[in-house]
């Protein structure tokens, strides 16, 4: 995954390079078979003719003969040659220079004036020069200076070439497809000959001396390839030999950070990629290797593995120091108070840095004794430093649990000293349910009335019926369960149990009426005062039979009966309209025993003893029905 892709890269490049280099010679000509031969770049200032030094003079010589033996010494010159001159007069404009010729040969003052406008020439000074023009009936030199060192930068280019070696120059600028470099000539380098990989910023490179390969060069098209590349490749096909007979695994070495990627980091060992993966940069966390190092920082890394076949290289850079973990059990243990910093949350809890490489793990129920934390970002935020507790530390498993609400004391171990059961608090509503009240008493701790103890006697489907959040009520602390965190309330229990003493307001016997509050098929309930309801059975109603009360009552209606039994603990009274008839019977059969005169038959005594008898049975009868 690492190293080989150095290859593909090389691949990649040498195709480029190819593509390039053929667009570039495309629209040339083949070079000539290296040009003609070029003439030497110059004469000796004195010829050794010996019409002058050789020549011997007899005195009888006459002026033409003498003029001709002159002129034949006179150095001989072609246009394009290179000879050496001597300054002998600097002009305004131009600067003539003694070349061994009858006549000076000139050279424009522009081409010794630098950048500053400063002339930079003098009598005397001797330099090489090209012959420009070479008039010799109208006896006119002209002469170039800069073109005769242009000369010998061709002929110096020209052995480079023949020797395959190396040439120094400086890269001036950017241009269409690469740079132009000064080499005394100005040459083209293609981007992709001037490094091993493409270049994000070409503009670094300008202004920069290197040395260069010469790729190609044409004289007659003044055209000069260079590649820097090359050497490159060969400098580092050297280093890559090398590093890989020196790699072995566990060896700590020196390299340079060559390309970031947001699982790892490759390192120039030496013409040896290796990658340093992102979980073996550190033992803490690392979210990008870009926060940590930039491309061609020198770092010192760890050979974990080597495959000299596929020159796969991993390494390491945490395996240099010691796994924290291994010494957390000494540092951390447990019921210890931290400081740590929060450097991630989740749904579920915040991650708290102890050190590099050692994390805990503050769980969301671990934030808040009274609060119901949803989110950790209720409690802590990112990068913030808190305090707790070590829970729990399981090394191997690289766990350390924490908590927060620990480092303060638990208000549920102080709230039964604080508020014993049957004590009457006053709080505010702070939430209502279906089925219950939430109270807020203090510390954030809540208490729930629930439904059925908010009233002895009404029957309510929603506290919403009764009450509103904010309403400030009294209730009664009935338990608390410190295990579970639960604070029971009651608000009936602030008053008494009207059921405590119903049998003491209703004896069983007692004529009572009431209103009828529903009517179902096996009764009526009936309501005897606010929350206390009798039930007449359908059996009670009458001695008829009688299929269903609707046909006879309707709600609202107010009635009469006789309490027949009470159920305090159940909270039931029974009640019957049908003893009040037989009540009624009795007493017209007693009306009439009294009524009676004295027997004159035994008929009429016989009578009167059926009707006591039937008097007592019904008595005894009614009396069994109550006792059930």
């Amino acid at each position: 995954m690492n190293n080989i892709t150095e290859e593909n890269e090389n691949q990649d490049m040498n195709t480029e390079t190819t593509q390039t280099q053929e667009s570039e010679f495309a629209a040339q000509e083949e070079l000539d078979a290296q040009d003609e031969a070029r003439q030497e770049p110059e004469e000796q200032n004195e010829q050794d003719d010996s019409s002058m030094s050789g020549h011997e003079f007899t005195g009888e010589e006459s002026m033409e003969e003498l003029l001709g033996i002159y002129e034949s010494s006179l150095k001989k010159f072609e246009e394009g040659q290179v000879v050496t001159g001597t300054v002998i007069s600097v002009g305004r404009d131009m600067v003539l220079v003694d070349v061994g010729y009858k006549s000076e040969g000139r050279i424009s003052i522009q081409e010794f004036i630098d950048e500053e406008g400063n002339v930079n020439v003098k009598l005397n000074d001797r330099f090489e020069v090209m012959i420009e023009v070479w008039d010799e009936e109208e006896e006119t030199v002209l002469l170039s200076r800069e073109k005769a060192k242009k000369v010998k930068v061709w002929d110096a280019i020209k052995e480079i070439y023949d020797a395959d070696g190396t040439i120094e120059g400086v890269i001036t600028n950017r241009v269409k497809g690469g740079f132009s470099v000064d080499i005394g000539l100005q040459a083209f380098l293609p981007g992709s000959q001037a490094d091993l990989r493409p270049i994000r910023n070409m503009d670094e490179m300008v202004n920069k001396t290197y040395e260069f390969k010469i790729l190609k060069y044409n004289k007659k098209r003044n055209n000069i390839v260079l590649s820097r590349r090359v050497l490159l490749e060969a400098e580092r096909e050297k280093l890559r030999a090398a590093t890989l007979q020196a790699i072995e695994n566990d060896k700590v070495m020196e390299g340079i950070v060559k390309n970031i990627t947001e699982y790892g980091i490759f390192v120039d060992l030496g013409g040896v990629d290796g990658l340093l993966h992102i979980t073996d940069i550190s033992w803490g966390r690392v979210k990008h290797p870009s926060e940590l190092y930039s491309v061609g920082d020198k770092i010192t890394v760890k050979i974990l593995s080597f495959d000299f076949e596929k020159e796969r290289v991993s390494l390491g850079m945490k395996q240099l120091t010691p796994d924290p973990w291994t010494t957390a059990v000494d540092k951390y243990p447990i019921g210890s108070k931290i400081v740590g910093k929060v450097v991630s949350l989740t749904d579920y809890g915040a991650f708290i840095e102890l050190e590099e490489g050692v994390e805990g793990l503050i769980h969301v129920s671990e934030m808040s004794w009274t609060r119901k934390i949803r989110h950790p970002s209720q409690m802590v935020t990112v990068g913030e430093e808190v305090e707790a507790v070590v829970l729990d530390l399981k090394p191997d498993n690289r766990r350390i649990s924490l908590g927060i609400k620990q480092t303060q004391e638990n208000p549920w171990e102080v709230i039964s000293q604080k508020y014993p059961v049957g004590t009457i608090i006053e709080g505010k509503i702070k939430n209502i349910t279906e089925f219950g009240l939430f109270i807020g008493i203090d510390d954030d701790i809540d208490g729930l009335v629930h439904i059925s103890d908010i009233s002895w006697t009404k029957r309510i489907k929603h506290p919403s019926e009764v009450y509103k959040k904010g309403d400030t009520i009294q209730a009664v602390v009935l338990d608390i369960d410190k295990a579970n965190e639960r604070f029971s309330l009651g608000i009936k229990q602030t008053q008494s149990d009207p059921w405590e003493t119903v049998a003491q307001r209703y004896e069983v016997g007692k004529e009572i009426s009431g209103v009828i509050t529903n009517l179902t098929d096996f009764g009526v309930f009936v309501e005897l005062e606010e929350g206390i309801e009798g039930l007449v059975h359908v059996s009670e109603i009458s001695k008829e039979n009688i299929k269903s009360p609707k046909d006879h009552y309707q709600v609202g209606d107010t009635i009469t009966a006789k309490v027949m039994n009470i159920n305090s603990d159940e909270r039931r009274i029974g009640l019957s309209i049908k003893r009040l008839e037989d009540d009624d019977d009795d007493r017209y059969l007693e009306e009439f025993a009294k009524n009676m005169k004295p027997a004159t038959s035994s008929f009429g005594e016989i009578l009167r003893s059926n009707i006591q008898e039937q008097i007592e049975a019904n008595k005894a009868q009614e009396n069994n029905k109550e006792d059930e």
